[in-house]
């Protein structure tokens, strides 16, 4: 196990941010996340239920789990850390363990856990730009993506970054 890329919806978290963060009342809670290699993958297929999507592997302690079921509001910070949330819930419950997800979520989705996201601007045919949309309407992230070109945003892994409420 290994992760093949960096959660990179993270790196925008400064520890001086972080601390202003907890600092506004904020439980910041930390899961262990393995990105797998075809996050970057783009969907080929024209039906996009047809697509094989890659596998994560993620922890989430007990602990963690608790804090994060009582939770008022849940702030996912990157579209790996909606999937792993999304896949440990269980009627709207957020069970602790080790796992691989498979989870392709797409128009349709049902979110029983995440009520809020941080997460990069992706590229298109991306089967995170579909979690995003999925989250937060197509229309709407397509309107934020148009602003975004507009105004040169830096678009994947190391560009700007939105928070979708």
């Amino acid at each position: 196990l290994g992760s093949a890329a960096a959660p990179t919806a993270g790196l925008h978290f400064t520890p001086q941010l972080l601390d202003k963060v907890r600092d506004l009342g904020a439980d910041v809670q930390e899961i262990t996340l393995h990105i797998g290699l075809d996050t970057f993958r783009p969907i080929k297929v024209e039906d996009p239920s047809q697509h094989v999507m890659h596998s994560e592997w993620f922890e989430i302690n007990p602990e963690v789990a608790d804090r994060i079921n009582e939770a008022q509001r849940v702030i996912a910070v990157g579209t790996t850390s909606v999937r792993a949330l999304e896949s440990a819930a269980v009627d709207g419950k957020v069970q602790p363990g080790a796992r691989e997800t498979r989870l392709f979520l797409r128009e349709g989705s049902p979110f029983q856990v995440v009520d809020a996201m941080v997460t990069n601007f992706h590229l298109p045919r991306s089967t995170l730009l579909m979690l995003v949309s999925a989250f937060a309407g197509r229309e709407f992230v397509l309107n934020a993506y148009k602003t975004a070109v507009k105004e040169g945003y830096r678009f994947f892994s190391f560009g700007d970054a939105m928070l979708i409420l």
